[in-house]
């Protein structure tokens, strides 16, 4: 089968085989992809994908319909998340995915975008339940609750492409700015932790490409090594502290960092602070990073029942 997970700053593909119906065994990887296309570029102020946008989501996108046909999946899913929900003009992303791959893209809503970040987060966790997953996205940032099952999720707009766009417009930011990004994400956070339990969890679980760059560099890692970030416990003091030097950084200077994906350095400091708010107002001490996210939940959505 092949996933699709298309959001506000990155597109990803995961073509994997699933366990027979009804199976437990875990997914078989047959390959991961992701391109930083930017697709929400601009829809905080403008309400609008942008044509160029939407150019680059095509161009990724066209070659993950060649890879799936050449892989033989006989499924396929995409969701498409938090930046087309927010668009007036979602309709021209629609066409031109059922042009590209052949398949209709599914408009999430914030709910159903985080009860697949927790069925792909949870599946295989060796941690105490019960979890807060927190998926930090380009354009929103989803929390969930629960142990087996979804028990609370509630999705705000704080992610790491709108709060840079929104907040953080100096190289590096200045105080006033962070300052202004810091107010609004911890009102959104403390909005999402009265509508779902998040305190009351035992482990909190982070997912995406911004909580897995902090654990990256808090792991001193020489380059960006999968196997090593995922389920890796990252202390709320070494989060703080790789916020604290990425605010310091020019853009330039974070792209010197060996795990820094280049579409990624201008917005990971808006990322970072998401997630150090987060465990601070959670009263978290560390986060669990998860390299299994929303993608994988997608590839479990499809699998067929017994």
């Amino acid at each position: 089968m092949a996933a699709i997970d298309c959001g506000t700053n990155s597109i990803r593909l995961l073509v994997a085989d699933l366990p027979a119906a009804g199976g437990d065994a875990p997914l078989v990887d047959v390959v991961r992809r992701m391109e930083i296309v930017r697709l929400g570029q601009g829809v905080d102020r403008t309400g609008r994908l942008a044509p160029e946008a939407i150019e680059r989501t095509r161009v990724a996108l066209a070659s993950y319909a060649a890879q799936i046909r050449e892989l033989g999946a006989t499924r396929v899913r995409m969701c498409a998340t938090s930046a087309t929900r927010d668009a007036a003009n979602a309709g021209d992303f629609r066409a031109m995915v059922v042009e590209t791959l052949g398949v209709e893209p599914e408009v999430v809503s914030g709910d159903e975008e985080a009860r697949l970040s927790f069925t792909g987060a949870v599946r295989g966790l060796a941690a105490e339940p019960p979890y807060l997953v927190v998926d930090i996205g380009g354009g929103s940032t989803e929390f969930v609750v629960g142990e087996s099952t979804v028990e609370g999720a509630i999705s705000v707009d704080i992610g790491c492409v709108r709060m840079t766009e929104r907040h953080l417009h100096s190289d590096p930011p200045t105080p006033a700015e962070v300052a202004a990004a810091t107010g609004d994400i911890t009102a959104a956070v403390d909005r999402a932790l009265a509508a779902v339990p998040g305190r009351e969890a035992r482990t909190l679980v982070g997912l995406a490409g911004s909580v897995t760059t902090v654990a990256a560099i808090a792991l001193g890692l020489s380059e960006y090594n999968p196997s090593r970030i995922h389920h890796a416990v990252v202390s709320y003091d070494a989060v703080a502290k790789v916020t604290g030097d990425l605010l310091a950084m020019t853009t330039a200077q974070r792209l010197e960092i060996p795990v820094m994906h280049p579409g990624r350095a201008d917005v990971i400091v808006a990322g970072a602070l998401v997630l150090r708010v987060i465990m601070e107002r959670a009263g978290m001490p560390a986060v669990v990073a998860s390299e299994h996210d929303i993608l994988d939940g997608i590839a479990w959505s499809i699998q067929p029942t017994p």
